[in-house]
């Protein structure tokens, strides 16, 4: 295999520098720090915005990328929620560029007059959530936001909404933190 170097970001202090994976690593791009007050911050913002739903809110999620995220976020919102899966895809093995997005599978309730905030890793294209939002709205909810951790700044189309953002970040592939790399460093 062709060694890549990636962009990191560092998960809650736990990146082993004598790790063989640290070898792989151009350089860290966000700090542990960093990622949980923001990730405090956004959660603090999403339940602000959803404070007089008493009946709860189905965030769903992308699937993988995502989930380290989301189990970051929702330890911070104390309000009631479900959480809902899609799959979707657009970086298909080996590969670090786009090859277009595609739904895998979805497990959704109903969605039907739903509050449904979606929760994702990364924005760039928007191709991946832009499946992702038609398949939640054709659910008919009452109110579809966008949470994404990661937004690139010269490739997110400026049209493509997003309610809560917690970083931009260079045009570059990264992993850590959910993100991976052919299924690989998710840690």
């Amino acid at each position: 295999m062709d060694k890549l170097r990636f962009g990191w970001l560092e998960l809650i202090g736990r990146a082993d520098y004598n790790s063989p994976m640290r070898d792989d690593m151009a350089r860290v791009v966000i700090i542990e720090r960093e990622i949980a007050t923001r990730v405090a911050s956004m959660a603090d913002e999403i339940t602000a915005i959803y404070a007089d739903n008493g009946e709860g809110i189905t965030i769903v999620t992308s699937l993988t990328g995502s989930l380290v995220f989301l189990a970051d976020l929702n330890h911070c919102m104390p309000m009631r929620n479900r959480i809902a899966l899609v799959a979707a895809s657009s970086y298909a093995g080996k590969t670090t560029e786009s090859r277009g997005a595609r739904l895998v599978y979805a497990i959704l309730p109903d969605l039907c007059n739903c509050d449904v905030p979606i929760v994702d890793d990364i924005l760039d294209t928007g191709g991946t959530l832009r499946i992702v939002q038609d398949l939640v709205r054709s659910g008919r909810p009452r109110s579809v936001r966008t949470a994404v951790l990661l937004g690139k700044h010269d490739v997110v189309p400026s049209d493509f909404p997003v309610d809560f953002l917690g970083f931009y970040i260079a045009d570059e592939f990264v992993i850590g933190y959910g993100l991976d790399h052919d299924g690989l460093y998710r840690n």
